[in-house]
């Protein structure tokens, strides 16, 4: 397959800080400014407009979720958003190489989208709890116990999980994915606190697949009360992945891009995103009027992402992600259902 810089590979570019790097990068820097110090920036500027040039000359396009850090959210990334918004528009691009600045998962579904694409991860080994609390062999067993009874995965599963699935879903549109199965029961895979937010808003019965992200089912409603303590202007939002005890103590509930509008829509003055915290970073880097509270849990795995393996991927072509055709197909159809419904 051609590519447009007709390499393979290129030569490691020249990654020193000096006046004229600060002068191509004084506008990138103005968006983080407020989250990313000087100090890290004379890193950070380099890395990003070597990175820029050759996406470019690739003719690649850079996708980040919303829990990546700000100098790759808001300095290197073509295309922004949650699982929901990434895998729809991973279906439009036009580009030839898709890189995708999140966990395997994600860029599997990329792939899916776009088989005949180039799809880059630049840690393959970026994974996702809740990906790996459940495996394509777990649900031919839910079929067999629960014969007949739809089964709904959450899009953090892997394509061989998608495959064996009649749907997938995000936290943006579960519940609406739930519902239009039209069947009295459905089985929500894997994530048991999705699953039990799911049921709190429906009343199709719910049976759950005791999974857990690792940074959410942190959190606690113990958790929630001290945030508060003292603190009358506080609002607090949180991730349907969070505890039961933290969603009923939370001023809303939302999926990642949800919560993203409600701070957009509401500009409280002090508010606690219950979430990975790179999140709250990158809402700050832009709304320099609300005080972020950041209790911070990070994500080990979407950590794995950096700018230097952004570069690395991009200058080697390396990381690439391929689905075995006999997997492809069955979860192609289950996320494509998925964006079909619209919602």
């Amino acid at each position: 397959m051609p590519y447009a810089s007709g390499r393979a590979a290129t030569a490691w570019p020249d990654l020193s800080w000096s006046a004229e790097v600060e002068r191509a990068a004084a506008p990138l820097y103005e968006k983080v400014a407020r989250v990313v110090p000087p100090v890290e920036w004379r890193v950070f500027a380099p890395l990003i407009l070597a990175i820029n040039a050759l996406k470019a000359e690739r003719g690649a396009v850079i996708l980040a979720h919303s829990y990546q850090t700000p100098e790759i959210y808001h300095c290197v990334a073509d295309i922004v958003g949650d699982s929901l918004q990434l895998a729809r528009q991973a279906a439009e691009v036009e580009a030839d190489i898709l890189v995708q600045c999140g966990v395997h998962f994600m860029a599997e579904t990329a792939k899916l989208l776009n088989p005949t694409k180039r799809v880059l991860c630049p840690d393959p080994g970026a994974g996702c709890s809740l990906a790996a609390s459940i495996t394509a062999a777990d649900v031919r067993a839910l079929r067999r116990r629960y014969p007949g009874v739809p089964i709904v995965a959450y899009v953090n599963t892997s394509a061989a999980v998608k495959a064996e699935v009649d749907l997938c879903c995000t936290s943006s549109n579960a519940v609406t994915v739930v519902e239009s199965l039209g069947a009295p029961r459905v089985i929500v895979v894997p994530d048991r606190y999705l699953a039990a937010y799911v049921a709190s808003q429906t009343t199709i019965e719910i049976i759950a697949w005791p999974g857990a992200c690792e940074v959410h089912e942190r959190f606690t409603g113990e958790d929630i009360a001290r945030y508060r303590e003292g603190d009358g202007d506080l609002r607090i939002i949180a991730h349907p992945e969070c505890p039961p005890d933290v969603i009923a103590a939370s001023d809303f509930t939302g999926s990642t891009s949800a919560m993203i509008a409600w701070v957009r829509a509401n500009r409280p003055r002090r508010v606690a995103l219950i979430t990975e915290c790179s999140m709250a970073d990158n809402l700050a880097a832009e709304m320099p009027e609300t005080d972020f509270v950041r209790p911070c849990n990070l994500c080990p795995h979407m950590k794995k992402i950096t700018l230097t393996k952004i570069l690395a991927c991009l200058r080697t072509l390396g990381g690439e992600i391929t689905i075995d055709p006999a997997v492809a197909e069955g979860a192609r159809q289950s996320v494509r259902r998925m964006i079909d419904l619209g919602s």
